[in-house]
């Protein structure tokens, strides 16, 4: 006969499960309860920089690099493209005004005057023919009108006679008439002879002058034509430093090509380039401030280009006062632009948390020092040392100002000697 055997409930394998369950779950309530739910992070404080925040003036500037440039450029460019023949001196050299520094040769401008030349000689010959053969026909019909009023002269005195003999019957009717008839068409010939003499008068005087207009004209243009040969010969425009000449021997250059550039070493300005963010916030009579061998110097924006070129615009910069002592062209200054005037905030030193946090949150240190937890934070206006403060910090509060990138996502740093 077979017996039933009884399943044990408590086999060895359920108890461990359950002990193994009860544990867990311990340490989870543990964890929630005694350790709380912030990450935390330990870092040691001598690799951190901390930052007290404090209230104090503020100017907000932006860091620029200038380059010193002479206060005066005179450029030299080609007024007519040719080709260089004949260098007359070499970049570096001290120029007076007028003296030659290069020659071009352009033969075509050479036809051109020639062609030129011949048309106004043309010109000049069909003048002296107008006027000749205007001066011909007055003659001609001068001597019409002699002829014509000799002959109306005549008829007249021919006409009197037959009045007088017609009144005493001693010739007849159609011969005086005829006498009559022909004093009538003479004096009618000699004021249409005059009017014709008058008109072609009157032609004849604008045809010369539309042709001396003409001829005034051409001899204009050959006047400027000629001009550009004597550009061909690239002068000084002023006394100065030749400080570029881009032009050799046999090389072609075409009109408006830029050849070189003469610097006046009477002053120095500073040309500087300017990141196009700040377009809309730079105007002239600015300033701005640099050191130079221990002494500090101010400056104020003169001119302002506003062409954007590569992400940047330029600014040229005027000396205040007196320039400093031993100032070179080509030499680099670094400048702090002013962009805006002096004025009291809460200000929080620059650092490289801002590249990970954007300025929205720092870690702030607690009263103990020895702990330091997320912040959000509101900044306004910065210059190369400070960020003005506008919510989220108070004056004496510290915050950990130096690159968050090893931190990842905590919440809580804790700070170990």
């Amino acid at each position: 006969m077979d017996r039933k055997i009884d399943k044990k409930r408590w086999t060895p394998m359920r108890i461990a499960y359950l002990a193994g369950g009860s544990a867990l779950f311990l340490l989870v309530l543990y964890m929630l309860i005694f350790v709380g739910r912030d990450s935390k992070l330990n870092v040691k404080s001598e690799r951190i920089t901390i930052s007290e925040v404090k209230r104090g003036p503020f100017q907000e500037f932006i860091a620029v690099t200038g380059n010193v440039v002479p206060i005066k450029t005179h450029y030299l460019d080609a007024v007519e493209g040719g080709r260089v023949e004949i260098k007359y001196l070499e970049a570096g050299s001290f120029v007076n005004k007028g003296d030659p520094i290069l020659k071009l040769t352009n033969t075509n401008l050479l036809l051109d005057i020639m062609y030129r030349e011949a048309e106004l000689f043309q010109q000049s010959n069909n003048l002296r023919n107008t006027k000749l053969d205007m001066a011909r026909n007055s003659l001609q019909m001068r001597r019409q009108l002699l002829e014509i009023e000799r002959e109306v002269k005549k008829h007249r005195r021919i006409n009197e006679s037959n009045v007088i003999l017609a009144g005493k019957n001693l010739i007849s009717s159609r011969e005086f008439e005829e006498s009559k008839e022909q004093l009538e068409y003479l004096l009618k010939d000699l004021e249409l002879t005059i009017e014709m003499h008058r008109q072609d008068s009157l032609f004849r005087e604008a045809q010369v002058e539309q042709l001396e207009i003409s001829l005034r004209r051409m001899e204009d243009n050959l006047r400027i034509v000629k001009q550009n040969l004597e550009d061909l010969i690239i002068k000084a425009p002023e006394s100065g430093h030749l400080t570029a000449l881009n032009a050799e021997i046999g090389e072609s250059k075409n009109r408006g090509e830029r050849l070189g550039q003469i610097d006046i070493l009477d002053g120095f300005k500073v040309r500087v380039p300017v990141d196009e963010h700040y377009i809309t916030r730079i105007s002239e009579g600015q300033k701005g401030s640099f050191a130079l061998s221990e002494k500090t110097y101010r400056l104020f924006i003169e001119k302002v280009y506003p062409e954007v070129l590569n992400g940047r615009f330029e600014i040229d910069m005027t000396f205040e006062g007196k320039e400093p002592d031993g100032i070179r062209r080509g030499q680099t200054l670094r400048i702090r632009l002013e962009l805006g005037d002096l004025s009291e905030a809460l200000l929080l030193p620059t650092g490289g948390f801002y590249q990970k946090t954007g300025g929205r949150w720092v870690y702030v240190l607690d009263k103990s020092g020895k702990t330091a937890r997320k912040r959000e934070i509101q900044l306004g206006r910065e210059n190369t040392m400070f960020y003005e403060l506008l919510g989220g910090l108070e004056p004496g509060e510290k915050v950990i100002t130096s690159s968050y990138d090893n931190f990842g996502d905590v919440d809580v740093l804790v700070l170990k000697e």
